[in-house]
């Protein structure tokens, strides 16, 4: 497996592997990475569909990138997926998957005709005193002294900053500037989380800085992802004849790793209640979904919380990994992530309005009409002076294919559940979904008398608990997680937020994507290159520019300096007068 960049590889389609009209594959799970990886073997590998087979414990697919409505509960967004133009596996996929909507075109074509007609952009990221606008103005107001933190971070060797945490690198300069209240409610970090994943999405996402405080840089899917990303995966992967078993359970992946070759030999699982064993043979490949940022997840109703389960459960995600990494060094540490819930859960909301009683306060706080069909909030809209450190956001409307017009689904999430609220004076963790939509009233300026009756009778909110929803931000070192291809693996692959590729940052669809990609190119030798992560952190154009606007626009030359560095400074802009240089540092506003 290589990796390319460029539209020579991008185009072509290689030739079929050989020798895999004699092997089959076995994907546990069907999340967003094994789906892709399924997409992979079958339009890549060229691999009889019938020999694929997809292994879900749940009776439906898709697993983080959900979107359901629960009879006699509601609808359900666990959490919602931000996209950029810059991922580059993700699209070489899409190119390839059939829309369901519209036919005779793909769901790139869908998404990008949508993201262009329609740009995202946010006209208030954030509230304080009730619903008033903070006033952020796109600004990051942060101090020389703080932008030097981030840039030293930038700089950083990866190696000095494994098991660190955020708060070992940043101080108040960075941690009370807008930038951090941007940055932590957009990706769900929170102080004590990695240092190295902090530094991973500086550097990954270097050419969207401007973008952070207004959201233009993202994209969004039509509907939830679960209808958007997921159901046209799975109709295709059907077309190929792809074999999905729902309801059957991995509790187990036995391995043969003698010498230096490792195999995966044996698939435990429960079906049906009974425990079975499907034997491997090296031409039997098995991609592995361990761990699980949704893993114990909940979800309660308008009158009941949605119950916090800390402890693992056997046979689940986590249960599963750490049996395998017990058989080998190079499967990874999982306890590394989830050993303390306390520190990598948050929970989200999902709030379906029933009347137009709440829709004002909406058009007051985004200034748009929600029903329109387009861009609603543009992203999050973050209560700055919230207890729970409440955001909330409203995607084009529906969100559901069968949503009635006259609804709307409001998705509200808070990173500190175990906080009391500001108007309802619990943790968000002990709320009813009724609680924690008239908490959200509150912060978005609807009367004290009426805000009972309207998150009672006009409105009905679903509470979702996630206790391991950011554990791959916990603070880790290189082979915590295992690699995609462990050293010496003939048959085997892990996928998703808890495998390793240094090409990337967790937490996207694209990583997801991406493991797949690399399992599949990997195990089956496939004579395509990979797409390379997007280079800008390497082009000195995007970091001139992310430079300036971190400091809001002002110079590099306005920076506070003492006597013998306006000196330097003088003579390195005599040096580079009339030269390019100068052009390209004028070009981008930095002198």
């Amino acid at each position: 497996m290589y990796y390319s960049s460029g539209n020579y590889e991008a185009f072509a389609r290689p030739l079929k592997p050989e020798g895999v009209d004699g092997k089959s594959a076995y994907i546990v799970g069907s999340g967003l990475a094994a789906l892709a990886a399924a997409c992979f073997l079958v339009r890549d590998g060229q691999m009889a569909g019938k020999h694929v087979h997809v292994l879900e414990k749940d009776p439906i697919p898709g697993g983080a990138c959900d979107g359901y409505q629960y009879e006699n509960v509601g609808y359900v967004m666990r959490g919602g997926r931000e996209m950029d133009n810059h991922f580059e596996c993700m699209w070489d996929l899409f190119r390839s998957i059939p829309s369901i909507e519209t036919e005779g075109i793909s769901v790139l074509d869908e998404y990008y005709w949508l993201n262009k007609a329609d740009p995202n952009y946010s006209l208030c990221r954030a509230t304080l005193n009730r619903g008033e606008d903070a006033h952020t103005e796109g600004k990051f107001d942060i101090s020389d002294k703080g932008a030097m933190e981030i840039m030293k971070l930038f700089f950083t060797a990866n190696e000095e900053l494994q098991d660190k945490r955020i708060t070992d690198v940043f101080d108040d300069e960075v941690l009370d500037s807008n930038f951090w209240m941007y940055w932590r409610t957009m990706f769900a970090f929170e102080n004590w989380h990695s240092a190295l994943e902090m530094k991973l999405y500086i550097q990954r996402f270097i050419h969207h800085i401007g973008g952070l405080p207004d959201f233009k840089a993202l994209r969004f899917t039509k509907y939830n992802q679960y209808e958007s990303m997921i159901l046209p995966m799975v109709k295709y992967l059907e077309g190929f004849g792809v074999q999905f078993h729902y309801g059957v359970k991995v509790v187990n992946v036995k391995f043969n790793c003698a010498g230096s070759k490792k195999q995966a030999a044996s698939i435990e699982v429960i079906r049906d209640g009974k425990e079975e064993s499907i034997d491997l043979t090296e031409n039997d490949l098995v991609f592995i979904t361990n761990g699980g940022c949704v893993e114990n997840s909940t979800i309660g109703d308008q009158n009941t919380p949605a119950i916090f389960q800390s402890e693992i459960k056997a046979g689940g995600g986590w249960d599963m990994w750490r049996k395998i990494a017990a058989q080998d060094k190079s499967f990874g540490h999982p306890d590394k992530f989830c050993y303390d819930p306390e520190q990598s859960n948050w929970m989200s909301a999902t709030v379906n309005t029933l009347d137009q009683r709440v829709v004002p306060y909406i058009q007051n706080i985004c200034k748009r009409d929600p029903f329109s069909g387009k861009v609603v909030t543009g992203g999050i809209v973050t209560v700055k002076d919230s207890s729970w450190l409440l955001s909330w956001t409203i995607n084009r409307q529906p969100q559901f294919r069968n949503q009635p017009k006259d609804q709307l689904l409001v998705w509200v999430y808070g990173l500190f559940s175990d906080q009391p609220g500001d108007y309802v004076k619990k943790p968000m963790r002990d709320c009813t979904g009724k609680e924690i939509c008239m908490e959200w009233l509150y912060h978005i300026g609807v009367p004290e008398s009426e805000i009972e009756d309207i998150a009672e009778n006009s409105a009905n909110t679903v509470p979702c608990m996630m206790p391991y929803i950011t554990a791959f931000f916990m603070p880790r070192a290189y082979g915590d997680r295992p690699d995609v291809v462990p050293q010496g693996a003939v048959n085997f692959a892990f996928l998703g937020q808890f495998a390793e590729t240094k090409r990337d940052t967790i937490f996207t669809t694209e990583y997801s994507i991406r493991t797949g990609m690399e399992a599949v190119y990997t195990l089956l030798d496939i004579d395509r290159g990979v797409p390379e992560v997007w280079g800008s952190v390497y082009d000195v154009r995007d970091l001139l520019n992310a430079t300036v606007q971190l400091r809001d626009g002002k110079k590099a030359t306005d920076m506070k300096l003492g006597f013998v560095e306006k000196i330097v400074v003088k003579e390195v802009l005599k040096k580079i007068g009339g030269t390019d240089i100068e052009k390209l540092l004028k070009e981008y506003h930095v002198i």
